[in-house]
Parts: structure tokens; sequence; C-alpha cells
């Protein structure tokens, strides 16, 4: 109750508050707390492997990447909406870590400039460890996800939790973030045949994939992604 009645505060303040550009700090456009030259500037992942979402170069065509065609991963289709790079980084590591609720306000607003063509099912937001969220006080992919639900007239599915708590991935190695996310997962309910996963970032892919394992496992036939930004 507590939470709700943060973000709700928290919103209302927002609203009452002028556009101003998160990143230069000019004046805000298109409805958007971000000017027009920022947003020219952003690092749009439009060229990009369309199962992991891994930006790829130019001269390359943008289909299944070669560590997706060697060892294939758990989902049908992935998107990322940004390359992890400035200033989208930045943004995520100030609402991720620094209680910067507009930031992810406009963050979830610039997803909706690059819906994927595969979103036709319910989202899931990437879950939260109870003792992570009663630190931060938040869940940053729920907060990501309410908004693109809500603007979409899709359902949200939460029947996903994390029964054990992780060491943060951001300090870990590829091989090492695998072995951290093994049976971090539990499904409470049963899913429904297909789900799009939500997240804010995605590096190697081991928490996504540890999740899809885990609904698959209690009958989930098909799984997509759809991430903020995805990193190079």
């Amino acid at each position: 109750m507590f939470h709700a009645l943060t973000r709700a505060l928290s919103w209302l303040a927002l609203q009452a508050l002028p556009l101003h550009c998160l990143v230069c700090s000019e004046p805000g456009a298109d409805g958007l707390d971000l000017c027009r030259a920022c947003h020219a500037a952003l690092p749009w992942n439009d060229h990009a492997c369309p199962v992991c979402a891994l930006p790829l170069p130019e001269n390359e065509p943008a289909v299944c990447c070669g560590a997706c065609l060697i060892d294939p991963p758990l989902q049908a289709a992935a998107a990322a909406t940004f390359v992890y790079a400035p200033p989208v980084d930045q943004l995520i590591l100030r609402f991720k870590f620094h209680k910067d609720l507009a930031a992810g306000r406009l963050l979830s607003q610039l997803m909706l400039q690059r819906v994927p063509a595969f979103l036709t099912v319910p989202l899931l937001p990437m879950p939260l460890h109870r003792k992570r969220l009663r630190r931060r006080g938040y869940d940053q992919a729920l907060e990501l996800t309410r908004p693109l639900a809500r603007e979409m007239c899709l359902p949200l599915w939460q029947g996903l939790v994390r029964q054990r708590a992780t060491a943060a991935q951001s300090t870990l190695d590829a091989h090492a973030r695998q072995q951290n996310m093994r049976d971090a997962f539990a499904v409470r309910s049963a899913p429904p045949r297909s789900l799009t996963l939500v997240d804010d970032v995605m590096t190697t892919g081991a928490t996504l994939q540890a999740a899809v394992h885990a609904l698959h496992s209690h009958g989930l036939r098909r799984a997509t992604l759809w991430v903020c930004a995805r990193t190079p």
C-alpha cells in the first residue's frame, strides 16, 4: 500500500512539472522529458538479431546471428529498443538505482515508439527477489511494463517469482551469470501458452533464459523477450 501511494504521488508530481530534457536539461518536446535534439541522438537498436536482439553491424543483414545459429536460445524472438549506450545507459542507471521515476517513465514512453511486431501476448515483467524489492522500494521491470500494458491494452501476468536471492549479475562473467541464475525462479500459477517477458537490460541473457526455462517446464509454449536496452 505504501509503495502504491508513493508511486501515485510521484506520478501526480510529474504531471504538474513542465517538461524538461532529462539528458541536457533543455525544455522537453512532443510530450516527453526529452528535447528533439537528444531524441534524434538516441542509440536505437533498429538493426539487430531477431532472436536475441544483439546489435549487428549496418553492413550485415539483420538475420539470426552466429551465436543463435550455433546454440539457439529458448525464446522465439527478442527485441531491444536501444543499444545500451549513452545517454540511455545513464537513464537506466538513474531509474534502477537512484529512484528516478521520471527516467523510468521516459524509457517506457520511448519503448512504445518501437513496439515489436511479435507483441500480441500477455506481458511478464521480470520479478525482483523480495529482499532486493524491499531495499530498492520498487521493481524497475514492473514500473517499465505497467505503462506498456496500459497503452497497448495487454494484460500483465505475474505468476513468476524469484525464489532465491542471487548475486548481482553485473558483477559476474558470462559463465558465472548462468550458474548464478540456476533454479532462481519459481512458477506460482499455470502460465498462458505464450508470454512476452519484459526487462530493463539484456547482457548475456542468462536471467531471461533461466526465467523462460522455468516457464517452459510449467507449460509455456512460446516465449518472446522485449527489453529496454541490449549490450553490444
